[in-house]
């Protein structure tokens, strides 16, 4: 990696820090420029605009959500293992990674009714861990873990609630059995889906 960008990726550590302390929309040039102490015209010369730093910022997060869920997650053995492995990683990274929260949730909410690239950004992320989500559940299913009717999509969908709902008791309600219940759940959803009931 050339010093230019380290440099960037540097940048893009501290700008994604600081998306999901103040929001996405709360990101320009201005803040960041701020946070680094970098001036306005450097920064300028790594992100065209407001809009595409936000853009860079999310595919930077992304990255960051490949390297600490998806990557560990694959080497955990095939099938339940390895969804279990999913919702461990996940659970993690929305916990610990960034002082304000997961990113996407965060700007999911504020992009929602938006159109442009950063909600095609946030759009292609999605789409892309529920795919990811499915073809763990999938594998569960051809391993014989889970039963051979259990809906992929369905238990993607429903894992992405159990982390949603576990966002917002932490975040929001600052629930200290925020994780005790997102794992309740989660055994649920398990059993819920198992070839063989425990």
């Amino acid at each position: 990696m050339s010093k230019g960008e380290q440099t960037k990726a540097a940048i893009l550590d501290e700008a994604s820090d600081l998306a999901s302390r103040l929001g996405l929309g709360g990101l320009t040039i201005g803040t960041l420029a701020t946070a680094t102490r970098l001036s306005k015209s450097g920064l300028y010369a790594h992100f065209a605009s407001k809009e595409s730093l936000q853009v860079e910022v999310l595919q930077y997060a992304r990255d960051l959500f490949t390297d600490h869920v998806m990557r560990p997650t694959v080497k955990a053995p095939r099938g339940e293992p390895r969804f279990r492995a999913f919702f461990d990683n996940w659970l993690a990274w929305q916990s610990n990674r960034f002082a304000g929260g997961c990113i996407f949730v965060d700007a999911a909410s504020e992009f929602d009714d938006r159109e442009g690239p950063v909600r095609d950004e946030l759009v292609r992320a999605e789409r892309d861990k529920l795919e990811s989500v499915a073809l763990v559940i999938s594998t569960a299913i051809s391993e014989g873990h889970f039963r051979a009717d259990v809906d992929p999509q369905q238990v993607a969908y429903e894992l992405e609630g159990i982390l949603l709902a576990h966002h917002h008791a932490r975040r929001l309600m600052r629930d200290p059995r925020a994780d005790e219940l997102a794992r309740r759940a989660f055994e649920r959803l398990v059993e819920s889906c198992r070839a063989h009931p425990a």
